[in-house]
């Protein structure tokens, strides 16, 4: 099971241990963005900070209807006890865990200051 809490914000918070390819790793505080289809997003100073491999480029729609070009890297997620390789979306805002993460997970979040966020395998 995957724990976080809700910050003050009431986004719900999770911690995401990542690792690049010459094992360097990090943990950044992602938000769980259930309207956000891929895997996840990174600012573009834990790309450089892991040195994570280029993957190319693809074309997303923002939360505000606009389109961009964004770089996308390949990132190993410490995700339910297992590493699992993903790819990651370079982003200027803060780091999320997107729906493509989520599958096969049940999400449960009691939306209040501090309340709990708990990811699990779906039944």
């Amino acid at each position: 099971m995957i724990q976080g809490a809700v910050n003050a914000a009431l986004q719900a918070v999770v911690g995401l241990p990542l690792r690049g390819p010459s094992g360097r790793v990090a943990e950044v505080e992602a938000v769980v963005d259930t309207g956000f289809d891929r895997f996840i997003t990174l600012p573009a100073r834990v790309v450089t900070e892991l040195d994570l491999d280029f993957a190319g480029f693809n074309r997303v729609q923002l939360a505000d209807g606009s389109e961009a070009s964004l770089e996308i890297y390949v990132v190993t997620v410490h995700w339910d006890g297992r590493p699992r390789r993903v790819l990651a979306y370079v982003s200027d805002a803060a780091p999320m865990v997107g729906m493509a993460l989520l599958a096969g997970h049940s999400l449960c979040v009691d939306v209040e200051p501090g309340g709990r966020v708990a990811i699990e395998p779906a039944a």
